[in-house]
């Protein structure tokens, strides 16, 4: 396995997510590869960061501007056939 087939099936392996022989593989190659290891413990750790906090509230501009851009992009995909 291959650094780019891990960063690849990142998401599946921290999911749980894959069949008992690629998570085998990708373990092997976790084994091997600093930087991989690096990348999936580095993953781990963010993901436990966002899990473990609020959500930040987004000042009323923004939220004006994402209202504006969602309303547009829906009312351009509902105007296109």
């Amino acid at each position: 396995m291959k650094c780019k087939e891990i960063v690849k099936e990142l998401a599946d392996y921290l999911d749980e997510d894959l069949d008992a022989t690629l998570k085998k593989s990708i373990e092997e190659h976790l084994g091997k590869c600093q930087d991989c290891r690096l990348v999936v413990d580095t993953t781990k750790q963010t993901i436990q960061i966002f899990c473990n906090s609020e959500p930040a509230p987004l000042p009323a501009e923004t939220r004006n501007k994402l209202h504006h851009a969602l309303a547009k992009h829906l009312h351009h995909r509902n105007v296109t056939p």
